[in-house]
């Protein structure tokens, strides 16, 4: 490993201060730990050399590994530095720069080898990884010349010079492009349904609303690449007709809003976007709509809606957008990575983007790794890799030695999946037949510290917030749900309310009027089907496996993982420990919960505590 190192300083001390440059992660989460402040030392330090001509510090979007942030990547040789301070400015300008020197304490060091990795190929994180929506996040800054020297509006040049509206739809459906959104419907029917019908207007909108907990791949990527969500929305534009599009985007997105709006102005410059785009006849332009936040607005209907400037309440279908739409006119509704995904498949032809993935689930897939799991970000793989390469190849496993318990996908609206499901490839189809959902790409991993109870009450809750009201079914059924629920984690709860729990459910996937209120029982439905004697636990035994409802968080004994040495009843100062046919079991009511017994097991086998939710939450 060291005559690695020395190698690659060797390397870099051949490299002249005027030939780097230095990209520095500016997505959300870096700018939360000082990206920025960061940035501004390393351009004082530029300055002070006299490099300020010569080398340039710029801001990209989500490098990908969050856990790493703020990371710096210094090229040309690539090598990047992660868990940055402003006060790293120096020694990185110093040392690297001038003096071709490695700073050794600022590398990655993998979690599992111990091993030094200097560059991003390098790391697991990335190797199994296929970045072609992510291609241009944290590679190039996001503005037009970056885009344009990495093959940018090229495809839009491509399909305007070449291709027929009708060729460019022909070949999105031949590549088996779905939906990115959620529903996975297919794109090339949605835009073929649009192109038909007969109006004397049509829209396109970008669909940024993405309001799942713990998910933020629309966002990275408009902050990181706006470019390409243009460049996507404008042919989408071109292929129905359209001479008008919108970006939907929730103001909790403020960098995203800045980032596209600054594209929009750069597109119109180079007259991307306007009148006769690259003087082929054809016009289009494109317009910001900030919503409020609304997690409906996800949906179809209500998105159109609000982007009209009323409330955002879902309608039925049919009719569906795509005959009518915005101002009753035919509107496509796709999201962001749908779109981006659009100049690839133009550029590199169908036949190449359906090579990736699976039969029924074409090109790849980017999630939100949360949770659980030592490497978290954003992580793009082809369809049908296996939740198992994920979470611990990609991801770098659980930390702590703990066991998986539970991946949740889908967001609120989506389910879980156990340990059993570790092998399966993610894809549409695989899901669906095992009752769960891709969504939109939220991914959240769970340990065995995770009640699941508590996350079945947790996305109902979240639910129960966000539904319009507009339907009795959902308005009244969310809350009915959370009222369930809370009853069980409170230790009030009846084997009965399990009855009551899935009949609840059934009627709100059957009878509510969108998406949200049909999906909002998966969370609950999945969790029922896979952690039932989790439910009985809360129920009948009034109590909390993983410690962490706190009227039932009381330390018991596993059964399992008790080898019965009796250390815990000889250390227990309340004599709570109690010995019954050679096992051991903790008196609730003599319990002082001094924690004790659960410092000093050899086996980890006393779990619960009254602090249990804090510290699992935690």
């Amino acid at each position: 490993m060291n005559e690695l190192i020395e190698d690659l300083e060797v390397q870099v001390s051949r490299i002249q201060p005027a030939e780097r440059y230095l990209l520095l992660c500016g997505g959300v989460p870096c700018q939360s730990l000082q990206c920025r402040q960061v940035k501004e030392a390393v351009e004082k330090e530029l300055h002070e050399h006299g490099l300020e001509k010569k080398g340039r510090i710029l801001e990209t979007g989500c490098i990908g590994n969050c856990k790493l942030g703020p990371s710096l990547i210094v090229y040309p040789e690539g090598v990047v530095y992660r868990r940055l301070k402003p006060e790293n400015a120096r020694e990185i300008i110093a040392e690297h720069v001038l003096r071709g020197r490695l700073l050794k304490h600022l590398l990655h060091k993998d979690d599992v080898s111990s091993e030094i990795q200097h560059r991003r190929e390098d790391m697991p994180f990335y190797q199994k990884q296929q970045r072609l929506v992510l291609r241009n996040c944290g590679v190039i800054p996001p503005d037009i010349n970056s885009y344009l020297s990495n093959r940018g509006y090229a495809a839009l040049a491509k399909a305007l010079s070449t291709m027929t509206p009708e060729q460019v739809i022909a070949e999105v459906t031949s590549s088996g492009l779905r939906g990115r959104g959620g529903g996975g419907f297919p794109t090339g029917r949605k835009w073929q349904a649009a192109r038909k019908a007969t109006a004397s207007r049509k829209y396109v909108i970008c669909n940024g609303d993405e309001g799942d907990p713990g998910a933020f791949m629309d966002r990275s990527i408009m902050e990181g690449d706006p470019h390409g969500v243009l460049e996507g929305l404008i042919l989408a534009g071109y292929a129905v007709g359209a001479t008008r599009g919108y970006i939907y985007v929730r103001a909790e997105y403020p960098l995203a809003v800045r980032r596209l709006e600054a594209a929009i102005r750069e597109a119109r410059k180079a007259h991307f976007l306007g009148e006769n785009i690259l003087e082929k006849g054809f016009s289009f332009d494109v317009e910001i709509r900030v919503g409020a936040g609304a997690f409906v607005c996800g949906e179809e209907t209500a998105l159109i809606t609000s982007v009209e400037g009323t409330r955002g309440d879902p309608n039925p279908r049919p009719p569906f957008p795509a005959q009518k739409g915005v101002w009753g006119y035919p509107t496509v509704i796709n999201n962001v990575e749908t779109l981006v995904n659009i100049p690839l498949i133009i550029l590199n032809g169908s036949e190449w983007f359906a090579q990736i993935g699976t039969a029924g689930s074409k090109g790849t897939k980017v999630f939100a790794l949360a949770g659980k799991v030592r490497h978290t970000g954003l992580v793009e793989v082809p369809m049908g890799t296996t939740l198992r390469e994920i979470i611990f190849e990609i991801g770098g496993g659980i930390p702590d030695n703990k066991q998986f318990k539970a991946a949740q996908t889908g967001g609120p609206s989506g389910s879980c999946l156990t340990a059993d499901h570790l092998d399966m490839p993610l894809d549409y189809d695989s899901l669906k037949s095992v009752g769960g959902m891709i969504g939109s790409g939220g991914l959240i991993i769970m340990d065995e510290d995770t009640c699941m109870v508590d996350v079945a009450r947790y996305f109902s809750n979240f639910n129960r917030q966000e539904s319009c009201g507009k339907c009795t079914t959902c308005r009244i059924g969310s809350k009915r749900m959370l009222e369930l629920l809370e009853k069980i984690t409170s230790g009030q709860g009846e084997e009965k309310d399990l009855e009551r729990l899935e009949s609840l459910a059934l009627l709100m996937k059957n009878a509510s009027l969108c998406g949200l209120g049909r999906s909002a029982p998966n969370p609950v439905l999945s969790t029922l089907r896979h952690f039932r004697e989790e439910y009985l636990a809360h129920i009948k035994d009034k109590r909390c496996p993983a410690g962490v409802c706190p009227e039932l968080s009381r330390h018991f004994i596993q059964e399992e993982k008790c080898r019965a040495c009796g250390l815990c009843a000889r250390l227990c100062p309340a004599e709570a420990i109690i010995q019954e046919e050679g096992r051991y079991r903790i008196d609730p009511e003599k319990c002082v919960d001094c924690k004790l017994c659960a410092q000093e097991c050899p086996f980890e086998a006393i779990r619960g505590g009254r602090k249990g939710k804090e510290a699992v939450r935690a």
